[in-house]
C-alpha cells in the first residue's frame, strides 16, 4: 500500500490526498512534520512534504507523485483520456502552482504566521501576481469547474491552492487579487466541497488545526 507522508495543513499534501481519495486508491497516511530530521532527507531530499513510500522506494514533489499515480493506475483516469485535454489540465496546474501559489507563498510569513515581508518582496510579488492572475483568468473556464464542464485533476490543485492566494493577498495588500480579477474562488471552493473526497480533506485539515492550536 502507498504511504503518504506529510500533514493536513500542507496544500500540496492535500492535493495528493484528494487525488488518492477521489480515485479510490488505497493509501495510508504517515504524519510527518517539518523540518524533517536528517535521517528523513534520504526519503525526501528537499526536506519537503508530501512524499510517498512505495514498495519500490520513496518519491517526492506533489506533481511528480500525481504523474506516477496516473501511470501506475491508468484505469483510474486521473488525467483526461484525450491527450489534448490532459495537456490542458497540466497547463492549468502549472499556472495555479508555479505562477500563482508559489509566487504568493512569499507572502505567507506575514499573512499567516506573524512575520513581515519586506517592501521589496511585496512589490515584486504584486507585479508578478498581477501578470499571472490576468493570465490565469484568460485560461481558466470556471464553467463551473476550472477547466470547463467536467471535474478533473486541475480542480484538485485549484481547490487547495487558490484560497491561499486569495487570503494571502487580502491580508498583505488589503485586497484579494483573485476576486479583484473576477475569480470567485469562494463560490468555486464551495462547489468542489460538495464532493466527498474534498469534504474529507477539509475535515482532516480542520481537525489537524484544532489539535495543534
Amino acid at each position: 500500500m502507498i504511504k503518504l507522508h506529510g500533514f493536513a495543513v500542507s496544500n500540496y499534501y492535500n492535493k495528493v490526498k484528494f487525488v488518492l481519495l477521489e480515485h479510490g486508491i488505497p493509501f495510508e497516511e504517515v504524519l510527518t512534520k517539518l523540518p524533517l530530521a536528517e535521517a528523513k532527507l534520504a526519503e525526501s531530499p528537499g526536506g519537503k512534504v508530501p512524499y510517498i513510500e512505495t514498495e519500490q522506494g520513496f518519491l517526492c514533489e506533489s506533481e511528480v507523485i500525481v504523474e506516477y499515480l496516473a501511470a501506475r493506475f491508468p484505469e483510474k483516469r486521473i488525467f483526461a483520456a484525450d491527450p489534448w485535454q490532459a495537456a490542458k489540465e497540466r497547463e492549468l496546474i502549472t499556472f495555479i502552482e508555479t505562477h500563482l501559489e508559489l509566487v504568493a507563498r512569499e507572502l505567507y510569513g506575514e499573512a499567516f504566521f506573524g512575520g513581515k515581508a519586506s517592501d521589496e518582496v511585496k512589490a515584486t510579488v504584486e507585479k508578478r501576481l498581477n501578470r499571472y492572475v490576468a493570465s490565469f483568468k484568460r485560461l481558466a473556464k470556471f464553467a463551473p469547474y476550472v477547466g470547463g464542464e467536467q471535474f478533473g485533476v486541475a480542480d484538485m490543485a485549484a481547490f487547495v491552492s487558490l484560497p491561499l492566494v486569495g487570503m494571502a493577498t487580502q491580508k498583505v495588500y488589503g485586497r484579494d487579487f483573485l476576486a479583484e480579477a473576477g475569480v470567485d474562488w469562494k463560490a468555486y471552493v464551495k462547489l468542489v466541497s460538495e464532493r466527498p473526497a474534498a469534504q474529507r480533506v477539509g475535515a482532516d485539515r480542520k481537525a489537524y488545526l484544532e489539535a495543534n492550536a
